[in-house]
C-alpha cells in the first residue's frame, strides 16, 4: 500500500467496506452504525427541507395557473396597465435585504451575541413588514380601480399567486416575532437555534419565489 493510499484510509473512517467503525481518533464514529446517527440539528433541517419542497410544489401550481390565464383579461385591465414596477422594485430590494440581515442574525447566533442577534432579527422583521405594507398598498390600489380578483381570470390568478406569497411573508413575521421573544427569555437553547435555522431556510425560499414572481409576473406582464 502506498503512502497516499494509507493516508486516505486513515482520513476516511466511514468508507464502505472499511472496518473499525468504532475506532479511535479524531474521525472515529460515535454512536450506532457505520458513521453514527445524524444529529438532531441535521434531522430537523432535513425534515424542514421536505416541507419547503412541498410548498414549492404548491407555488408551482399557482405559477402554472397564472401562465395559462395571464391573457384572459375578459376586456379588463392588463398587467401593463396595472403594475407599477417602481414599487415592485422597492419590494424586491426590501425582501432581498431582509434575507441578508437574516444571515447576519445567524452569524450573531454563532457568536452567542444576544444584542446583535436581536438587532438583526428586528431589522429583518421591519424590512419584511415594509415589503408586506407595499404589497397591501398595491392590492388596495387595484381594488379601488375595480381590478379585484373577481374582475377576470388573469386577476384571479394574480391575486392567488402574489397573495399566497404575501401570506407566507406575514406568517414568517409572526414566526420571527415569536422566536425573538423566546430567545430573549430562554437564551440560545439548542431547540431555538434549530428553529432559527429553519426560519432562515423558509425566508430564503420566499426570496427565491419572489424573484420568480418579479420576473415572470411583473416584468413580463408589464412588457409590451
Amino acid at each position: 500500500m502506498s503512502d497516499i493510499t494509507a493516508g486516505s484510509a486513515i482520513r476516511e473512517p466511514y468508507r464502505p467496506g472499511q472496518s473499525g467503525g468504532h475506532g479511535h481518533g479524531l474521525f472515529a464514529a460515535t454512536g450506532h452504525g457505520q458513521g453514527g446517527p445524524a444529529s438532531k440539528f441535521v434531522t430537523v433541517a432535513y425534515g424542514f427541507w421536505i416541507f419547503l419542497l412541498s410548498d414549492i410544489i404548491m407555488f408551482s401550481a399557482f405559477f402554472a395557473a397564472f401562465a395559462v390565464l395571464s391573457k384572459a383579461t375578459a376586456g379588463g385591465p392588463t398587467g401593463k396597465e396595472l403594475f407599477e414596477l417602481t414599487r415592485v422594485a422597492a419590494q424586491t430590494g426590501l425582501l432581498l435585504t431582509s434575507s441578508f440581515t437574516g444571515g447576519l442574525a445567524t452569524l450573531a447566533t454563532h457568536r452567542r451575541s444576544m444584542a446583535a442577534t436581536q438587532f438583526w432579527l428586528l431589522v429583518t422583521g421591519l424590512l419584511g413588514a415594509a415589503f408586506l405594507f407595499l404589497e397591501v398598498q398595491e392590492f388596495a390600489a387595484m381594488a379601488n380601480e375595480q381590478a379585484g380578483p373577481s374582475r377576470s381570470a388573469f386577476l384571479s390568478a394574480f391575486f392567488a399567486l402574489v397573495g399566497c406569497h404575501g401570506t407566507h411573508v406575514g406568517l414568517g413575521l409572526l414566526w420571527l416575532g415569536t422566536m425573538m421573544a423566546q430567545l430573549w427569555v430562554k437564551g440560545f437553547r439548542p431547540e431555538l437555534l434549530r428553529r432559527l435555522h429553519c426560519f432562515g431556510l423558509f425566508w430564503h425560499a420566499l426570496d427565491i419565489i419572489w424573484i420568480a414572481i418579479f420576473t415572470l409576473v411583473y416584468l413580463l406582464g408589464a412588457s409590451p
